[in-house]
């Protein structure tokens, strides 16, 4: 062990072996006479290691620990005492000190005592250095995590997409096979059958390629003060006609009393209206429970501050699987044709990326508010 040492006694014999001792142990020696010289040479050099004698005049060796550890609580310091001195020696302990060596100091006892404070600091040095690497190492250990789930989600993403894809291929193949039994057969029904089953797999595709545009860019949400009821009464003006042309009743319920919110209009417009569409698609595919179905657009304010938007149907509502998927990229949904048995796929993001990440970002706690909601009708339960 090398560096700066300081020994302080008040008897110059001692400090002159003693530290000629030290010294060929490849220490750099600093020597004080009383407590008050020591903590001068203390404040200056900030030695790693003080070995002091218990009695002394004035500030005795106890009181000059005590004022060493409360300054500089990493200095080790060892205790130099005589045999009458024992009690205080091990009352010295107490107050952190090392170690202590009984006078005469043999040289066994002094390497004895120096190689412990070595170890000590040896030790608080391997904490410290872990400690301010742990940050460090917290901070790679994220960034490796997140890598891999990121890679993983890209997996997951290429595996769902490939999926859809080649269910919309099947559609395509399904509607050219009913075009062509109509060609062949000069079969109006046929050929009107074909070319929806070709024009809703077109529509997928189209969507499909719209949700991967979207999912690829990255998203600034421009923020503005509006009233919460816009983008409902859009959406419910745009699909009114579309729910009446299908047998649906489509109502917008607009609570009283709302007031300006800020929120990105064009992002809430477009979730509510991927919302309802799914709503209208469920509902047309569904026979209604009570001779008419219902979807509703309602408007919100929440108690804390902000608004919910809910769209709820009477529809069958969603099965398990299909809640479990709710907030992936992308979910398919496969549609065979009773008639002609020849299968098509729609691609039904209930909450594409986009959508996600817009209702992500809106609302007093992200995230916690994103849920679903249906309320089915059965025959059953009519009286």
């Amino acid at each position: 062990m090398t560096g700066d040492i300081l020994l302080v006694d008040d008897e110059a014999g001692i400090r002159k072996v003693l530290g000629i001792s030290l010294a060929d142990l490849g220490y750099t020696v600093h020597a004080a006479e009383d407590a008050a010289a020591a903590l001068a040479i203390i404040d200056a050099v900030r030695p790693s290691i003080t070995l002091t004698d218990i009695k002394m005049p004035g500030m005795d060796g106890i009181e000059l620990l005590k004022v060493i550890k409360d300054r500089y609580p990493d200095t080790e310091v060892i205790m130099l005492t005589g045999h009458g001195d024992m009690d205080l020696a091990i009352e010295s302990l107490k107050f952190q000190a090392t170690d202590f060596i009984t006078k005469p100091i043999s040289d066994d006892a002094l390497t004895v005592a120096l190689e412990r404070a070595g170890e000590r600091i040896e030790m608080r040095r391997q904490l410290r250095a872990y400690t301010e690497n742990l940050e460090d190492l917290v901070e790679e250990k994220s960034r490796q995590l997140i890598q891999a789930e990121r890679l993983a989600a890209v997996g997951e993403t290429v595996a769902g997409l490939s999926h859809t894809i080649k269910n919309i291929t099947g559609g395509l193949d399904g509607g050219m096979f009913v075009l062509g039994k109509g060609i062949e057969l000069e079969d109006t029904a046929y050929l009107k059958q074909g070319w929806e089953l070709v024009r809703a797999n077109v529509d997928r595709i189209k969507n499909l390629s719209l949700d991967l545009l979207n999912f690829a860019k990255t998203d600034r949400l421009e923020y503005r003060q509006i009233n919460p009821e816009q983008p409902a009464r859009e959406v419910f003006d745009l699909m009114r006609s579309r729910s009446r042309d299908h047998g649906l009743d489509l109502i917008l319920d607009v609570a009283t009393g709302l007031t300006p919110t800020r929120m990105d209009p064009a992002g809430i417009h477009q979730c509510l209206m991927n919302l309802v569409t799914n709503a209208i698609d469920a509902c047309v595919d569904t026979e209604p429970a009570n001779g008419v179905q219902r979807i509703t657009l309602s408007v919100r304010p929440i108690k804390d501050g902000g608004v919910c938007y809910q769209v709820a149907d009477t529809c069958c509502g969603m099965d398990e699987p299909t809640k479990a998927r709710l907030f992936q990229i992308i979910s398919v949904k496969i549609v065979v044709d009773k008639d002609s048995n020849a299968g098509s796929t729609q691609e039904k993001p209930v909450c594409p990326a986009r959508h996600l990440r817009t209702c992500q970002t809106h609302g007093p706690r992200a995230g916690e508010d994103i849920g679903y909601r249906h309320h089915p009708v059965h025959p059953a339960a009519i009286s």
